[in-house]
């Protein structure tokens, strides 16, 4: 069975940093590329960024280019989302995904 448990989340100003971490088992890690995508209150599911399998090819949505690092560790088989510079607009919860599976979330909110 798969499962993606996500963690790291929680209250920070803007500005701040936070780093999610997804941890995962029950599929090959190492062979699979995966994303985090986020839900912000009252809005739909939007994708944030995707890692390839051995971790040398990210892409980021736009609003996050610059500011957010995807990357993994596929000995550990978990999956990372670094953050910084956060801002309102960030405020969500975060889920990392593996074609088309999620976990439970880690709620992101960014408030002074």
């Amino acid at each position: 069975e798969v499962q993606l448990v996500e963690s790291g989340g929680g209250l920070v100003q803007p500005g701040g940093s936070l780093r999610l971490s997804c941890a995962t088992s029950g599929f090959t890690f190492s062979s699979k590329a995966l994303s985090w995508v986020r839900q912000a209150p009252g809005s739909g599911l939007e994708w944030v960024s995707s890692i390839n399998s051995r971790g040398d090819m990210t892409n980021y949505l736009d609003s996050v280019k610059g500011r957010f690092t995807i990357s993994r560790d596929n000995a550990k088989s978990t999956l990372y989302l670094q953050m910084n510079s956060l801002k309102p607009e960030d405020t969500a919860v975060y889920y990392c995904e593996k074609e088309g599976t999620k976990g439970q979330g880690t709620l992101v909110t960014v408030s002074s």
